[in-house]
């Protein structure tokens, strides 16, 4: 029996999202999530895909998890229950989501003693992800020690960003000691969503040139030339660039100046603003787009002028990225605001005939989960809508490197 079985774990702080999929045919066995660990009211989610727990559907257990270990071993027991385990002789590894690979870290790398203190260096680059992420390894590495564990980087499909792109015009020195550069993030999600645009053109990944916006309540965007990233919205952390859901993306670094000398703001106090206070959220008060929209179109004023920001900054990405590549084939729009919400997209491509996008308004008001194109047929450059699968992607190149 040939092992082809891989455990996706994505590790938060108080969470733990987790898929099992076969790569024999790219299938998934089960999906589950546990939150709010550490916590008196923990919640663990659990859904067979396959086999005789299938049919009774998803399962929802309710109490303390003390830690990831518990909840690990929660998972396990959920696993085995279905005969899924992670005992099982088909398992063939587990991948971890890493958020910052620094420099070092461009592939999915199989992780041993030595690369584990390597990710756990880059926590001051991560301070919110990378700590999660390194308990994760640590236990799941507790749990089968004997297969292995593939750490796959968010910023590793960025990482061939050309050297003039990724340096910030700062003192070379200080950018050095400090490894103050763009790196890039969501890199699974616009590694798997170029390539699957790609095949929805019917062409390979090496003959296509597309802009990926990758619209959550975090969001970046990427330029991807055959294949390949030359260009992406966040930088050194995944503040810069597009305004999200709390983040304020792109602004001057004086205001930070100024909030600390005008206003008396603390560097934690401006930290806690620019990320979990700002973009849509500091605009209107929401950071779900849903409200928001529904705000908008009821004439709230301040929903509006969130709105009207957010879709400005999109248009002005689009524009850069389309002079970036000089060429472009495809926009493609994902994530969960990128998919799902059409006049989103429509207020994006709206007034940029000029450079070839136009949209099929009733293909584009069309909910679907499959990859499709929404773009009119005279358009020059396609328009796409392409479901993100991070898990897929971490799986396959976790499953690639432990195979070959």
């Amino acid at each position: 029996m040939t092992a082809s079985r891989v455990l996706v774990l994505n590790s938060g702080s108080s969470s733990v999202k987790y898929q099992l999929l076969d790569m024999a045919d790219s299938t998934r066995l089960a999906v589950g999530l546990v939150e709010r660990i550490g916590e008196g009211t923990s919640r663990l989610v659990h859904e067979p895909l396959t086999g005789p727990g299938a049919a009774g559907g998803k399962r929802e257990r309710l109490g303390p998890i003390a830690d990831h270990e518990a909840a690990l071993k929660a998972v396990a027991a959920e696993l085995a229950a279905d005969g899924l385990g992670l005992d099982s002789p088909e398992l063939a590894a587990v991948g971890h989501r890493v958020v910052h690979g620094g420099t070092r870290f461009t592939q999915p790398t199989v992780i041993d003693d030595e690369v584990l203190a390597e990710i756990r260096s880059l926590i001051p680059l991560a301070p919110l992800h990378n700590p999660a992420n390194v308990t994760g390894i640590e236990v799941a590495r507790s749990l089968r020690a004997d297969i292995p564990q593939v750490a796959v980087f968010d910023t590793a499909f960025h990482s061939t960003m050309p050297e003039y792109v990724a340096r910030y015009a700062i003192d070379a020195a200080t950018a050095d000691k400090y490894a103050i550069r763009r790196y890039g993030f969501h890199g699974t999600s616009h590694a798997y969503v170029s390539r699957a645009t790609a095949a929805l053109l019917g062409k390979a990944a090496s003959d296509v040139n597309v802009i990926v916006l990758h619209l959550g309540n975090g969001a970046s965007a990427s330029a991807v030339r055959g294949g390949v990233c030359v260009e992406t919205s966040m930088g050194l952390t995944p503040l810069e660039g597009l305004v999200m859901g709390t983040r304020s993306g792109d602004l001057d670094p004086a205001v930070i100046f100024h909030l600390a000398r005008v206003g008396g703001l603390s560097v934690d106090e401006i930290d806690s603003l620019l990320n979990k206070k700002s973009g849509l959220l500091g605009l209107c008060g929401d950071n779900d787009m849903r409200e928001v929209q529904r705000r908008a179109e009821e004439g709230d004023a301040s929903a509006q002028l969130a709105l009207a920001s957010y879709v400005h900054r999109l248009k002005k990405y689009i524009g850069a990225y389309s002079a970036v590549l000089g060429r472009v084939d495809a926009v493609v729009f994902t994530a969960g605001v990128g998919e799902n919400s059409s006049s989103i997209r429509e207020a994006a491509v709206e007034g940029l005939a000029e450079l070839g996008l136009a949209l099929d308004l009733e293909a584009n008001a069309v909910r679907s989960p499959e990859p499709r194109l929404v773009s009119a047929d005279y358009a020059r450059v396609a328009v796409a809508v392409v479901p993100t699968d991070e898990e897929l992607e971490i799986a396959a190149q976790a499953y690639a490197l432990v195979t070959h």
